[in-house]
Order: structure tokens, then sequence, then C-alpha cells
């Protein structure tokens, strides 16, 4: 298995590709420049199974649409944001971008209700709630892979902010610690922004968790 990291959209948020030996493939965080991403799919010879959302803040949803009409495939959030695909305020696009070019996609198609397994034809995630950078926020964890697609939850040397509706520093911190931090320590973290890094990284050198 593989995955390529693909930053779009206006904030060169990080959307993820994961492809098997069949070419089968998972869609994480496709924030935009959805024509591109569709062509350099088809240029691989990949065929997406599903799009998986991170959370729903608007530079990470830009191109649900095109590329779930294009290649007619399902859009999974965690059940707590399952309106802020359609809500412009709610995904901050109203605040960030104003009104004129606030970001509306169709609802999702599944709901993450709780942690556990996820199965997607002969993909299989360890879901984590992971929330306060947005209530909903989760994080998808392949052990045989060791990478956990964390969104905005955890950066290299940094954290998610915390200062948007839904958002607790104290809530993110625990994410982290009790939920990212038990990984172990090589597991790739493959961020919404910026380079990757790895959780003994992040836990010996982040200055959020190192002081703690």
């Amino acid at each position: 298995m593989e995955w390529k990291q693909i930053p779009l959209g206006p904030l060169q948020t990080n959307a993820y590709v994961l492809f098997n030996e069949n070419k089968e493939a998972i869609i994480f965080d496709p924030g935009g420049e959805g024509t591109k991403l569709n062509t350099l799919l088809e240029a691989e010879g990949l065929s997406p199974k599903a799009i998986l959302l991170t959370h729903a803040h608007f530079d990470h949803i830009g191109a649900v649409d095109d590329v779930r009409d294009f290649w007619k495939i399902p859009v999974y959030i965690h059940k707590k944001e399952k309106d802020w695909l359609t809500d412009s305020k709610k995904n901050g696009s109203t605040l960030f971008l104003g009104g004129s070019n606030a970001v509306k996609v169709n609802a999702a198609d599944f709901f993450i209700k709780e942690e556990g397994r996820l199965e997607i034809g002969s993909f299989s995630f360890e879901v984590f709630e992971t929330p306060g950078h947005s209530p909903g926020s989760v994080s998808y964890y392949l052990k045989e892979l060791g990478i956990v697609f964390s969104g905005d939850v955890l950066f290299a040397g940094g954290i998610g902010r915390t200062d948007l509706p839904g958002g607790s520093y104290d809530v993110l911190m625990d994410s982290i610690i009790n939920k990212l931090m038990e990984l172990p320590e090589q597991t790739t973290v493959a961020s919404g922004h910026g380079p990757l890094t790895r959780i003994g990284i992040e836990m010996d050198s982040n200055p959020y968790i190192s002081k703690r």
C-alpha cells in the first residue's frame, strides 16, 4: 500500500491519496482544485472508493463535490459536523473568504458516530475521535503502514488552532496526549498543513507537548 501528499486549495491544505496494489484509493480532505486532483488520479490509473474527511473546515472540503461526483463515491465525516458541509458559517468560509466566496458542498453520505474500526472495501482504519480544533475532528490510523492522518490536530512543531467556533485548547491537548501520543513513536503524522512528522519527534520537541 502506498500514499501521496497533495497540497490543494487556497491554503494549500494537504490532501492525501492512499492506494493499494489494485489501484483502489481512498482520498483524505480534498480541500480544493478538484479538476487538478481528478486529473492526477486518472493519470495514476487509480480508482477512488471513498472520501474521508478529518473535519469540515472550508479548506478541507472545497473539492468534495467535484471529486465525489466525478468518481461516484461516498463521503464520510463525524456526525458532530454533519451539517457543516452545507453551512458556510459553520465551516468557516463566510468568515475567512467572505460571503461571495462561501464554500458549500452537499451533505456527507455516511456519518462516523464513534471510535473504532472503519472498513471500506479492502481498506481498514482505526478511527480516533480527536476534537479540540473542531468538535468533530477525527484521525485515521493505519497500523500496518505506521501512519495517522490527523487533519489539523497535530503539526510538525505545532498544534491546531483552537480559537474557531467549537474549538478548545484543553480538549485538543487531551486528544493529542491521550490518543495520538499513545501511538508508536515511529508513526508518521500526516497533517493537514505543512510537512510530515513522527509521533516520537513531536513527543520530544513539540513545545506544546514536551512542556507538559
